[in-house]
């Protein structure tokens, strides 16, 4: 798919704003990351990136 790096990066700038200047502290951001690999692993992950696909899809009108 090819919005998965763009998609990448919007998360890792949300999660840069968010410890800048919501004093997000840095071992939050370090959880979040982590949380994301670790569901990444899940036998959730089809149906998360499933339910991402169709939210693009709906968000570009495909």
């Amino acid at each position: 798919m090819t919005v998965t790096m763009p998609l990448v990066l919007l998360t890792g700038a949300v999660l840069f704003i968010a410890w800048r200047y919501l004093r997000m502290r840095a071992w939050h951001a370090a959880i979040a990351v982590l949380f994301g690999f670790l569901l990444a692993a899940t036998t959730l992950a089809p149906e998360i990136w499933s339910a991402i696909r169709s939210a693009l899809a709906w968000i570009t009108g495909r």
